[in-house]
């Protein structure tokens, strides 16, 4: 048991280094003309159609879901990861960047919450020492902002809501489907969801009048496979074999990723301040690891 669970929060760190890449896709999506919803939709819908091949090749009986389940996979793509996105790009619209990113963050304290009430998870001094790190290391990489907005702050704390939620639908998820199938209807169903609110005409023109349509085509496919199946993958199965509080303390290791790939792929510059939090990020994580 305790093997499995170390592997757990591996599979949940690994996941968080791949999340920590996304600013490098998204950018480049951005610079083409593409809204952020709009590159939200590209990379969730392409995601659920690779879940949806993975899944019918490896275990085609694993797209069997009872009716009554219906309404918690709905929740995990509609409530939690496109709320999420929606909540996200938001506040980072009405804000700066780096606020919405420190409201985001805010997920481990709401799963925090959400597994005592509904998990019957114990709270323990080293979980809130870890969270309490990891928060501190998480706004020392993010910054301090600048503008900020009654509007922008509650879609904020809705993305930390909702990024949060992932861990507590997917618990319960997991203990009557796969890791595969329960990222498969996930993101299916989020990605349905994102064609909606992601202004479909514009986007089919976008594409339509983009220079190289295979060279678009093969980065979405990158963007997806890189930002959303491989981690989301990985975090699930490590959401299997931890704890919901403790995954969301773990996967808090994605802005400090970013930063590092920022300074290491995008030449952006790192201060003192972010480095002390990725730091503290890290030393969270060793405090979740070490035996009580």
């Amino acid at each position: 048991m305790e093997k499995k669970g170390a592997l757990g929060n591996i599979l949940i760190i690994v996941a968080g280094l791949f999340w920590g890449s996304m600013g490098i896709f998204v950018r480049h999506l951005n610079d083409l003309g593409f809204t952020s919803i709009q590159v939200a939709c590209l990379r969730l819908t392409t995601a659920g159609v690779l879940f949806a091949l993975i899944l019918l090749i490896k275990d085609p009986k694993g797209f069997r879901i009872k009716v009554r389940d219906i309404p918690l996979f709905l929740a995990l793509g509609l409530v939690s990861i496109l709320f999420f996105t929606c909540c996200y790009f938001t506040a980072i619209r009405l804000m700066t960047m780096s606020t919405a990113a420190i409201l985001l963050y805010t997920s481990p304290i709401w799963v925090m919450i959400l597994a005592i009430i509904f998990l019957k998870e114990k709270i323990t001094v080293q979980k809130v020492i870890a969270l309490i790190l990891a928060f501190a290391g998480c706004v020392l990489v993010s910054g301090f902002g600048g503008k900020v907005t009654v509007a922008g702050i509650f879609a904020g704390l809705g993305s930390g809501l909702g990024y949060g939620l992932y861990s507590i639908f997917g618990t319960f998820a997991l203990k009557k489907y796969s890791p595969l199938t329960v990222t498969c209807y996930t993101f299916l169903i989020a990605g349905l969801g994102s064609v909606v609110v992601s202004d479909p005409a514009d986007l089919v023109s976008k594409i339509s009048a983009t220079d190289s349509l295979l060279s678009l085509a093969g980065f979405v496919l990158l963007t997806s496979v890189v930002t959303a199946v491989i981690p989301f993958l990985l975090y699930t199965l490590g959401l299997n074999m931890t704890t919901a509080s403790k995954a969301a303390v773990l996967a808090t290791v994605e802005p400090a990723a970013a930063t590092l790939f920022g300074f290491f792929v995008m030449n952006e510059t790192v201060g003192p301040a972010a480095i002390a939090g990725i730091a503290l990020v890290f030393a969270a994580i060793i405090v979740l690891s070490v035996k009580k």
